[in-house]
């Protein structure tokens, strides 16, 4: 069977002026072209050429042994080479650029930028890139322990979860919903801090140091509000999580300390219904 979006091992069946025909057998009848451009020197009948199949831009079934920079079942960076009002084209190394429909992508996009992507089949069995549906193809066998400093990319937003990062473009990573998150954009590469390894191998990962050295710049946020609210802040440290992670940007656990520290050092009293500048 050919299979779009995948490398296949064809057998030369039939020779001629534009390129030589391929098959799963030497008698196979279901046969795609390979143009005569990318056919190695010295080919004949016979031969077994690894090939990958894709559609030409009149949507005809073509073989092509370019590398793909993306095959079906895979994640890859692609770059966007053009954007359309159907939507955008990324260069993944063949000679006709991969269509991302509108409905697909995640954020707007402009020429040049680069987008996690997969292969998809749509309803007229053209290949397809989607910005969706990433996170069932990213592996959990990542090589990082908690402590770990790496790169992880923006691939999707979750108000329920947090957000998603593809580590290394290629293993599952996520950012609790209570970090900040705000400044950070899809397909944005940021240097995290691997805070978890979870049982089933998935990492969680965190924008802030650990918490000894984050407790500084922690309380400096904290002191910064204060100044912001006139001296006084609405509430205390018995806050609602979702409280103090919509104000402060940071969890209960990291403004318990950072409020500990200013109510130690005296520059803050604490009341039953707010905190307030000494």
């Amino acid at each position: 069977m050919l299979k779009l979006g995948e490398k296949q091992q064809l057998f030369v069946v039939k020779q001629v002026e534009f390129g030589v025909y391929l098959g799963e057998q030497l008698d196979s009848e279901n046969r795609v072209l390979l143009p005569k451009k990318q056919v190695p020197e010295g080919t004949k009948i016979g031969d077994s050429l690894e090939v990958f199949l894709y559609r030409d831009s009149a949507d005809r079934l073509i073989a092509t042994c370019r590398e793909p920079k993306l095959v079906m079942g895979q994640l890859a960076v692609l770059t966007v080479a053009s954007v359309q009002k159907i939507g955008a084209f990324l260069d993944w190394g063949l000679e006709k650029d991969l269509f991302l429909p509108y409905k697909e992508q995640t954020c707007r996009l402009n020429v040049g930028d680069e987008v996690l992507v997969r292969l998809y089949l749509d309803k007229s069995s053209r290949l397809c890139a989607s910005m969706k549906g990433l996170y069932e193809l990213l592996s959990q066998a990542s090589p990082y322990h908690a402590g770990d400093q790496v790169q992880g990319r923006v691939y999707e937003f979750s108000g329920n979860f947090g957000t998603f990062l593809a580590v290394d473009d290629r293993y599952s990573a996520m950012l609790p919903r209570h970090e900040d998150c705000s400044a950070l954009r899809i397909g944005e590469v940021v240097n995290v801090r691997v805070a978890a390894v979870k049982p089933d191998g998935k990492l969680d990962v965190t924008l802030r140091e650990k918490a000894h050295l984050q407790i500084d710049k922690d309380s400096q946020q904290v002191l910064r509000m204060l100044e912001e609210f006139g001296g006084v802040l609405p509430f205390n440290d018995k806050a609602s999580p979702e409280v103090i992670l919509r104000e402060m940007k940071m969890s209960k656990g990291a403004f318990k300390r950072a409020v500990g520290r200013l109510y130690k050092a005296r520059k803050i009293e604490i009341t039953d219904k707010n905190i307030r500048s000494v």
